[in-house]
């Protein structure tokens, strides 16, 4: 074969495969949102957007968001950091940490559900320890912010592991002669950390952010499990137009907002992440 048709038969595959399972799906789902049968138009989102339920399903999606991503962010550093200077263990514990990674969407918010019903986990160990008299509804409307904290906790532990293999790897990158050669200057672990570790880390930060900025906009097995309508979201809000209301056309529109809104948070994260050119480790 001509070595330089080595390459693009090498990435047929996956064209293919990118061409067939996003590109066709995506031509799909912008017709659908862009036309009512009979041509162009604007009235699906539109129709959309000015629903009531649209901002409030807006704003629970960046407060999510806003309140998951930073802790993920602070809580995958930390315990990156912490297995990468394990001496004995790190495979344990490091497999231990990311067993949510092979737990579904839908079981996550399941076995959050059984911790905070009133059944449940909480409630049981709360009124065994006497600090209640009668089981709580901590899932109710009229506790609106219990039901987003536990939302809140059910995505952080669901997917907290999957910025920590990305960061784990990151760190395992970066030549320890960096961290030896400030130790003999005097640097503290605090200074290596932020002089050295967040640095070098940018490409995985970058990776980290993006993939799961994206995902937090997708969140909806997790809010149905815990609070249904109680906390509506972007793609809740898709979900019933589609196999609820059986309005194929909105569905469409608002994943596109969902799409377009990914897509403005990914450039901003890689503007700001982003790594000088020809910059080697």
């Amino acid at each position: 074969m001509n070595p330089r048709l080595l390459p693009y038969f090498l990435i047929l595959p996956v064209t293919l495969f990118l061409c067939l399972f996003f590109l066709y799906p995506f031509v799909l789902v912008a017709q659908q949102a862009f036309s009512n049968g009979s041509g162009f138009t604007m009235d699906n989102f539109r129709d959309v957007t000015t629903h009531w339920k649209f901002p409030i399903s807006l704003k629970n999606t960046f407060l999510l968001a806003l309140a998951v991503v930073p802790v993920q962010l602070a809580l995958s550093l930390l315990m990156a950091t912490m297995v990468t200077k394990m001496k004995k263990g790190r495979d344990m514990i490091l497999y231990i940490w990311t067993i949510p990674l092979g737990i579904s969407d839908l079981a996550a918010g399941i076995i959050w559900l059984a911790i905070f019903e009133q059944s449940g986990f909480l409630n049981s160990m709360m009124g065994g320890l006497g600090l209640i008299d009668s089981p709580t509804n901590f899932l109710s409307y009229t506790s609106p912010v219990m039901v987003f904290v536990a939302i809140m906790l059910a995505e952080i532990w669901r997917a907290t592991a999957i910025m920590l293999v990305i960061l784990v790897a990151g760190i395992g990158l970066i030549p320890k002669e960096y961290y030896e050669a400030g130790e003999v200057f005097g640097a503290t672990p605090w200074q290596r950390f932020l002089k050295i570790t967040l640095p070098m880390l940018r490409p995985s930060l970058q990776t980290a952010l993006v993939l799961r900025v994206i995902l937090a906009f997708e969140v909806f097995a997790v809010v149905q499990a815990l609070g249904g309508t109680l906390f509506p979201v972007l793609m809740g809000e898709t979900y019933a137009y589609q196999f609820e209301l059986l309005n194929s056309g909105a569905a469409a529109a608002i994943a596109l907002i969902i799409l377009v809104i990914s897509i403005a948070f990914t450039l901003i994260i890689m503007r700001a992440l982003r790594v000088p050119k020809g910059a080697t480790i």
